[in-house]
């Protein structure tokens, strides 16, 4: 049996917690982090656009930074931010697990390692003050409607009541 559960920076607990509970002794079980690539492609971008429009190369001192892409230092330092998650995540399971990263759109790439799971645990990554089907995102929301295998879906706090109005609201009309 393998066991995904999706490493996500604000929720991973959660997730990693129910992963450990509901993960038979001797499952595989699979940290999974995605990284996008938005962020060091638009580093990328910036950069190729500003040098496209500076002064020539031979006047820039590189000890003033020029010269380097700092698209590839935001892809260094998000690597490196995964794995420290990953590894904590590890830390936390308390078990034997494997470790894996991906870049890429995150619905996408967490269904595409689902394939062949028995389980995937994934926590709510939308509106959490709330109920309902806005308390999932659009990764999240695409992963439940595309799983190749059965989802545990985990709150990551406590979940808010199932009273759809907040305290202090007047009453509901009689007719509902």
């Amino acid at each position: 049996m393998t066991v995904i559960a999706w490493i996500v920076e604000d929720t991973w607990p959660a997730c990693v917690d129910a992963a450990r509970a509901h993960a038979p002794e001797g499952a595989e079980v699979v940290l999974l982090h995605i990284t996008d690539p938005e962020a060091s492609g638009a580093a990328h971008g910036a950069y190729a656009g500003l040098m496209g429009r500076a002064h020539p190369r031979e006047h820039r001192p590189a000890a003033e930074g020029w010269g380097s892409d700092p698209g590839t230092a935001v892809e260094d330092l998000a690597a490196a931010s995964a794995a420290d998650l990953l590894a904590a995540a590890a830390e936390r399971l308390g078990r034997p697990c494997r470790r894996t990263e991906r870049v890429g759109r995150a619905g996408r790439e967490v269904v595409a390692a689902a394939e062949g799971a028995e389980l995937l645990v994934l926590a709510r990554d939308g509106d959490r003050t709330h109920p309902g089907p806005h308390s999932l995102g659009p990764a999240g929301r695409f992963i439940v409607d595309h799983a190749p295998c059965p989802v545990l879906l985990v709150a990551p706090e406590a979940a808010p009541g199932t009273d759809p109005l907040p305290p202090g609201s007047p009453p509901p009309p009689p007719h509902l």
